[in-house]
């Protein structure tokens, strides 16, 4: 954990939220177990909990989408980046002790009306690793309308298996899922 106020509070309300969802998260509940004091949140966060939670919802995309291009970069065909992405995935769930999951998804679960900024952030991210997948994809030889659609199919894919290893306790789920698309992935691209 960072070891600054602000650090702190983000890297605090990030994993929160992941555990907890966007209303299961207090203030309180963030100066307390960031350690921060009860000032420092309107200094740092002049919006507030919105902005709080919009700057942290942010480092965990940034994060997120690190680490899928550099399993995409690193990838000799798209199958292989999809495979590495899932097997990250599920070293993460299992370190987090079923914790982790993706950094838009309790925003968008736990309030279909969320301010314009937030909803815009989630729509944002979504769309960002549609993209990158796609780009792979075509790189591949896919059609763009080819590779949007399974795109998406592997960030709903990707998504659904998040939510059933935390319900299940259980990441095979994330691997199978993955080998799953990776493999329909390598048929409609060879």
């Amino acid at each position: 954990m960072g070891t600054d106020t602000r650090t702190r509070m983000i890297e605090t309300t990030l994993r929160l939220i992941q555990i907890r969802g966007l209303h299961g998260v207090s203030l309180n509940d963030i100066l307390n177990e960031s350690a921060a004091p009860r000032g420092s949140l309107y200094f740092h966060f002049p919006g507030g909990k919105e902005a709080l939670v919009l700057e942290a919802m942010q480092a965990g995309i940034t994060e997120a989408s690190q680490v899928l291009r550099q399993c995409l970069d690193q990838a000799g065909h798209p199958s292989d980046g999809v495979r590495a992405f899932f097997q990250a995935a599920t070293t993460e769930m299992a370190d987090s002790d079923y914790t982790f999951g993706c950094p838009v998804a309790p925003i968008i679960l736990d309030a279909p009306g969320v301010s314009t900024e937030l909803a815009a952030a989630c729509r944002a991210a979504l769309d960002q690793w549609t993209v990158m997948y796609r780009d792979k994809l075509v790189s591949a030889g896919l059609s763009a309308n080819r590779a949007n659609r399974l795109a998406r199919m592997i960030v709903a894919g990707l998504e659904g298996a998040l939510m059933m290893a935390r319900s299940y306790r259980d990441t095979s789920v994330i691997t199978e899922v993955g080998d799953e698309l990776a493999d329909l992935i390598s048929a409609v691209s060879d």
